[in-house]
């Protein structure tokens, strides 16, 4: 490759600058320089020569010149070094040996680590085919997705980024910029996102490929980082600059009320959160149907979701401002969001889609829907407003590849739209329909009276009024097709029905996944018969239905006793595959289930990683049955199960994390002929067993005290979350312990347990990832010092029981320092007045779930600031006073877009009685209870007027689902 001439070469003597390290100074102290030849480059013991400090490089003067623009200068030129044999030269010693291999055309690694040195080292001796590399490269990583992209750390593209700024290369930065406005979700996630700077900061989000899963992922994003570079805004408002212009690229139109509202106090964004709240309210105002003509004339750029070729996720959950309108405008060009005359086509549709069949939809016949291929997953849950059948088939066309949809507590979402989302979108493998289970739980519940109430058709009634078919071949008539759903959950629908099982065995025989749990309707020849058709089951959440010896015998019994032993071997299937296969079984509550079914279903399940037998028929000899070593969720509480049991169960499975034994009043329960000796042994035995997991969730109850919570020491270091019951005794120096302990606490739940100040103190002090802190009923004398440190990232706080000297004060201080609380239940809370609820509802502005019982006069002058709450989903409001208006319920519905449940008594109405709205009227709401109580003689009063207070005598509740009105009157206060 090169001449023998040695007017043909010349030595290159590189001396790092940088001082080598001791260690590779003392590996190579016998020769302190290195003299190679580029001849042998490819042979080069790299390892070796860069542990020296300098290289005697003897190179091909040609070569140099031919590829290098600074040797080619300072070869031929007029230097002084042009007539040297020997050039020196201060850098890098393994960066200008990658230069001397991409001048010798020998390969090298780049990689993010080198990118800089080798681009510089490029720019610096004019390497046009270093260059290039180097941009190639980084052109194909940064465009790259999926793992190929993740070669890239967020401190890479900052450096390299910085870079490129300063060498005045354009090309660096804005590809820079690009990847991190399409990896924006990986970037917020990374500890790093706030070194971010705010220039390339700006510059992603103003970006087109920016991409989020949703406007709220962004606006998080951007408090975090403000939250991280608080010094650098002060330096920015002292010059003058708008450093919060980031926040102005948030479409507020577009974020969910509850967090919208939520930020109502911060420091940042409190003016876009009202400019927020109100836009949102201004969309509400407009009828669904007519929507359209409540976006305006404008530009509706801000109003279009946003949407990118590299968007996977879209979530619009909690977003009750979102119609078909917004979601065409959307999934539409954006020609459509600025035209006036291309917006009355989507006006025409939105205004007729409630009279037009399926085949008569403008969507099927030409409008311009952009197809959005990466979108995988799609949430729209919590948003009442939109037309599901409608938005189904914009899903269809412009998101082929979704694979799950989540419509959470949409009520008018049927089995015949769950039939048309499977034929519509084939590829979808996960369907949630969650929706809040019932407070009618049969086994619960003493039912007085109950009715019924079919619900009218509504002005939107879907596209779909398709009946269900009742077997394959009408199946195959209709055109539905077999879907590839694997995972449904249909938690809470009471509205299902043994036919509608049926129907989703037949065309979702692919299911793995299945939760019932609350479907009160469903019959147990009914889930049985589901079973049967789905003989793929491995996971499968039943709580509170009519499970029961059917399910249990369909389940145990295998596909041979429903097909016969040929049909099993043709399909491939063992004689017990279902049982054998089962990793999740959740029947809590389902009484229908006996000792004897209990005990062949534990028998037969070895697979088993989660398992709920709350509230069961549970005894030891079942237990004993159970031979898998999987489990890592066990719930057996409110069961008859001994400490014996229960510790052969830990024994066998190591791997435990989530453990609830609240209730079992058995566990540590001293049998009549066991010595206390061996009673101790036994539970000795059993803390031995716990002590080998590491526990991250523990439900205790009876027998539990501060010796247990010793003994567990070894189990509980990355506890997450703690709730002790009646009947267990932690005991004060216990909790005071409790930080120190499981420092990772994110939930304390304690009922029955004696507190103190310092306890608490300790608790909100030292947890500092606290979310959720319940104290129910507790005793010890509490004040509020107990309160009085700043509880930020706390979201639940339950105070039953324990704070009766609450004064609006003291309200005051505590929702400033819980001001990011999104559920708040006060019970005994005499002393409160109608004051307090505008203290709560400027305290804690993102509140979605308020309970107040008991609570003074809060309600005594009416229900008016606290509805000031606008994201409410849960309002309970019991004797706080006899104030509440006799059409509060319609007035909160349609006040309050989310509410879905409320709770009152007739104690505190106005007029003796609430007004029950009618179907249409409801808004959003899927759940009323109204208490009644009754007047009672005090026998202990002497005196000569006689006092009465009121006990509870009977709740009426009221349950919508997409059928029908429940009406039913039960004995217990829900």
């Amino acid at each position: 490759m090169e001449s023998s001439s040695d007017d043909d070469f010349v030595i290159l003597a590189c001396t790092n600058p940088n001082p080598i390290e001791a260690e590779a100074k003392s590996e190579s102290k016998h020769r302190k320089d290195f003299l190679i030849s580029t001849t042998d480059i490819l042979s080069w013991d790299l390892h070796t020569i860069l542990c020296s400090q300098t290289l005697q490089i003897h190179a091909n003067r040609n070569r140099l010149i031919e590829q290098s623009s600074y040797f080619r200068g300072l070869l031929r030129g007029s230097f002084s070094e042009s007539r040297l044999d020997c050039i020196s030269i201060q850098w890098s010693l393994d960066t200008f040996v990658d230069v001397l291999k991409c001048i010798y055309g020998c390969p090298f690694h780049i990689t993010p680590n080198n990118f800089i040195p080798l681009f510089e080292g490029a720019l610096y001796f004019g390497v046009e085919m270093l260059l290039l590399k180097c941009k190639t490269w980084f052109s194909e990583v940064s465009s790259s997705e999926g793992s190929a992209s993740l070669q890239l750390q967020l401190d890479d593209l900052i450096h390299i980024w910085k870079f490129g700024l300063e060498c005045a290369n354009d090309f660096l930065p804005e590809l820079c910029v690009s990847f991190l406005a399409r990896n924006f979700m990986w970037a917020m996630s990374s500890k790093l996102f706030g070194d971010v700077p705010y220039n390339l900061l700006l510059s992603c989000i103003e970006h087109p490929y920016l991409t989020v899963d949703s406007e709220m992922h962004l606006s998080d994003a951007l408090l975090v980082w403000v939250d991280a570079n608080a010094k650098q805004l002060e330096n920015f408002i002292i010059t003058s600059k708008d450093c919060h212009g980031i926040f102005r690229q948030i479409r507020v139109s577009l974020l969910p009320l509850w967090f919208a509202a939520g930020k109502r106090r911060s420091c940042h964004i409190s003016e876009l959160s009202k400019e927020s709240v109100d836009s949102i309210f201004k969309l509400i105002s407009v009828p669904p149907i007519n929507s359209m003509n409540g976006l305006g004339d404008g530009d509706l750029h801000n109003l279009r979701v946003r949407l990118t070729e590299y968007s996977k996720k879209v979530n619009l959950s909690g977003c009750p401002q979102i119609t078909l309108a917004i979601l065409l405008l959307s999934l539409l060009p954006s020609s459509y969001s600025i035209d006036p005359t291309l917006r009355k086509s989507v006006k025409h549709f939105t205004m007729n889609f409630g009279h037009l069949e399926r085949e008569e939809c403008p969507i099927s016949q030409g409008l311009p829907m952009l197809s959005f291929e990466s979108v995988q997953e799609v949430d729209i849950s919590k948003c009442p407003r939109l037309h599901l059948e409608a938005a189904i088939t914009c899903f269809s066309k412009s998101f082929p590849s979704i694979r799950t949809l989540k419509a959470a507590y949409l009520l008018n979402f049927k089995t015949t739209t769950l039939h048309q989302l499977v034929q519509k979108c084939p590829l979808l493998c996960e369907v949630d329909l969650t929706i809040d289970i019932s407070p009618l739980l049969p086994a619960q519940v003493s039912v007085v009276s109950s009715s019924a109430a079919i619900a009218p058709l509504l002005s939107n009634k879907s596209v779909s009024v398709r009946e269900h078919p009742g077997d394959v071949s009408s199946l195959k008539k209709s055109g539905l097709l077999l879907s590839n759903i694997t995972k449904l959950t249909l938690e809470g629908r009471t509205d299902l029905c043994d036919l509608d099982l049926q129907c989703i065995s037949k065309f979702c025989a692919s299911l793995h996944d299945l939760n019932l749990k609350g479907c009160i309707s469903v019959t147990d020849v009914g889930i049985s018969n589901l079973i049967c058709n789905c003989m793929k089951l491995h996971s499968i959440a039943a709580c509170d239905t009519s499970f029961g010896k059917n399910s249990v015998l369909a389940l145990c019994s295998g596909i041979s006793s429903y097909y016969g032993d040929s049909s099993a071997d043709d399909l491939g299937w063992n004689h017990n595959s279902l049982i054998s296969n089962l990793q999740k079984l959740h029947i809590g509550g389902c009484k229908s289930v006996d000792e004897t079914s209990l005990l062949e279903l534990l028998s037969q399940t070895k697979m088993l990683k989660s398992l709920c037998l709350r509230d069961t028929q549970l005894v030891d000899q079942a237990l004993h049955c159970f031979s898998g070593s999987s489990l890592e969720m066990l719930d057996i509480s409110n069961t008859m199960v001994s400490a014996a049991a229960l510790a052969h169960i830990v024994h066998g499975n190591p791997g435990l994390k989530c453990l609830n034994v609240r209730g079992c009043r058995n566990i540590f329960r001293q049998e009549s002929n066991t010595s206390g000796g061996e009673n101790y042994y036994l539970y000795k035995d059993l803390y031995l067993e716990l002590g080998n997991c590491k526990l991250e969730e523990i439900t205790l109850g009876w027998g539990f005290s501060y010796l247990s919570l010793e003994a567990l020491q070894p189990a509980i270091m990355s506890l997450r979350s703690i709730t002790v019951g009646l009947g267990g005794s932690l005991g004060e120096d216990a909790l005071k312990r409790l930080p120190a302990a499981c420092p990772m606490l994110e939930s304390v739940i304690l009922h029955f347990q004696v507190i103190s100040d310092t306890v608490i103190m300790n608790i909100l002090a030292y947890l500092r990832n606290l979310r959720v802190l319940a104290l129910c009923y507790c005793l010890g004398d509490i004040s509020m010092l107990s309160f009085s440190l700043s509880m930020q990232n706390l979201r639940k706080l339950r105070l039953e029981r324990v704070t009766p000297w609450m004064t609006n004060n003291d309200l005051v201080i505590l929702t400033q320092n819980c001001a990011n609380l999104v559920e708040l239940s006060l019970l005994g809370c005499k002393l409160l007045n109608s004051d307090s609820q505008k203290i709560i509802s400027h305290g804690c502005p993102g509140l979605i779930s308020i309970h107040l019982e008991e609570c003074g006069e809060v309600t005594a002058n009416g229900v008016s600031s606290l509805l000031d709450c606008a994201a409410i989903e849960d309002l309970l409001l019991r004797h706080n006073g006899p104030g509440i208006q006799k059409t509060f319920i319609f007035d909160a519905a349609s006040k309050l877009p989310m509410l879905r449940k409320i709770s009152l008594d007739v104690c505190d109405a106005s007029e003796g009685d609430f007004d029950i709205p009618d179907y249409a009227e409801r808004c959003f709401l899927s759940t009323v209870k109204i208490a009644r109580c009754k007047s009672q003689r005090c026998n202990f009063n002497l005196s000569a007027h006689t006092h009465r207070t009121p006990v509870h005598e009977e709740t009426l509740v009221l349950v919508w689902n997409s059928k029908n009105l429940l009406r039913t009157v039960v004995k217990e206060r829900l």
